[in-house]
């Protein structure tokens, strides 16, 4: 399935709306080594767990973006965004139930929080198995540079 994966993006690549080569070649490998939160949820890799059920993890990233930043994790692989299909809405949904659990535990549910999904090479996606950031415990200010 994964040679399949990376197949379809080397095809993708041939479109005019595609990614940049090299980001292609690193998401390709990336995809064909499997994924960090994978290792971490298979218990391979350390990570400071603040939430977990048998179907989803959160844990607190290396580069903290806020004072509160958790990853909120599937169990389930998926790449990205674009490879949800109609048998995840449960898990999708889930996602956002722990980020809402998560945000009141941590006190940022009534100041207001973000939940940001980043997918492909535009977003700045880096790890290729979804995972939503909670971000909050400040204002974060506007999502993009508004600038020209």
């Amino acid at each position: 399935m994964k040679k399949f994966i990376v197949l379809l993006i080397v095809l993708l690549a041939s479109t005019g709306w595609s990614q940049t080569a090299e980001y292609q070649k690193k998401k390709a490998e990336k995809i064909e080594e499997g994924s960090v939160f994978t290792k971490i949820i298979k218990g391979e890799l350390p990570a400071k767990i603040v939430y977990e059920d048998d179907d989803v993890i959160a844990f607190l990233p290396l580069r903290l973006q806020a004072p509160v930043h958790i990853l909120i994790v599937p169990k389930k692989e998926i790449h990205t965004v674009n490879d949800v299909t109609d048998e995840d809405v449960l898990i999708m949904g889930k996602l956002f139930l722990v980020a809402k659990k998560l945000a009141k535990e941590k006190g940022i549910s009534e100041t207001g929080y973000r939940l940001v999904i980043n997918c492909n090479e535009d977003a700045g996606q880096s790890v290729f198995h979804i995972h939503m950031h909670l971000l909050g415990g400040k204002k974060l200010g506007a999502m993009l540079n508004r600038g020209k």
